[in-house]
Parts: structure tokens; sequence; C-alpha cells
């Protein structure tokens, strides 16, 4: 996973309404990126709910945020729609994004191990330099953490 000190990896997503575009584009102003696994499953739900709630608080900063899964625009779309969520979502569906920040891990449910998105997140400065890193997210509470950490940029 990406630490403190790495850069941005310079990524092509696709938005929820599948038009292509690149972190790059953030390049000039800070930025938190955040992965999750699913859109429209309870803790992802929560977590995005979470960051919409703040994005006032985020745009007065001038920190956009930006949430990454695997999920197709569409899905994107509908979840964004479905919850009112107003902050970026973006599709990695080819897993480039997940594989450059270090987020595509093995993980392990009931036994069972395979591969999935671990919820984690980053704050990056002006110049696309990662500040802070948050690994293996718990929600609640985590998305007013991440503002106090952008409001001391």
């Amino acid at each position: 996973m990406l630490e403190a000190g790495d850069s941005l990896p310079n990524v092509t997503l696709k938005d929820a309404g599948g038009a292509d575009f690149s972190l790059e584009r953030f390049r000039g102003k800070p930025v938190v990126v955040y992965f999750y696994p699913k859109a429209d499953t309870p803790g992802c739900t929560n977590e995005a709910k979470d960051f919409t709630d703040l994005s006032s608080e985020f745009a007065a900063l001038g920190v956009p945020v930006v949430g990454i899964s695997k999920d197709k625009p569409a899905k994107l779309k509908k979840f964004a729609d479905k919850y009112g969520l107003n902050v970026t979502l973006a599709s990695d569906e080819p897993g480039d994004a997940c594989e450059a920040f270090g987020t595509w891990v093995e993980k392990s449910l009931y036994g069972r191990k395979y591969m999935g998105i671990e919820r984690a997140t980053f704050l990056a400065d002006a110049s696309g330099k990662i500040l802070r890193v948050w690994p293996k997210v718990k929600v609640k509470g985590h998305a007013a953490e991440v503002l106090e950490a952008a409001k001391a940029l």
C-alpha cells in the first residue's frame, strides 16, 4: 500500500457517467481519495453518506473527495442517485488504481480467502504528494477524522 511521502499514481478512472478522468485533474489542489469495496452495501453506503454530509466543509477547504470502487459506472450513478451522494464516485473496473495504490489485497471471511478492496483513504497535497494514509478504515467517524486532517493543510 502507498505510504505518506509517495506520489498519487496517475491512473485513469471512469466517473459515474462513464466518462474517463485521471487523478491528474486534481493537481494544484489537495485531494482525498478513498477506496471502498462495493457500492450500496451498509459500510460503503455509510462511508459515502458521511463524506457527503461533510462535502461542503471539504469544498470550503478546496479539497475534492473521490471514492473509488470496482463497480461499473452505471451502478455508481444509481448508488449516488439513491442516496443523494455529492462526492465524486469513480469506477476502477480493471483494477489499475487498486493495484497502484495497493488496496487490492487478499481477504478472509469465515476461513475463505479471496481478493478484494481494502477500505483505505489517502490525503494528498496540491503537488500530489500523499500526506496521510488511513489503512483498514473503520467507517464510524472516519470522514470527520479525514476532514480534521484536511483542515491542518
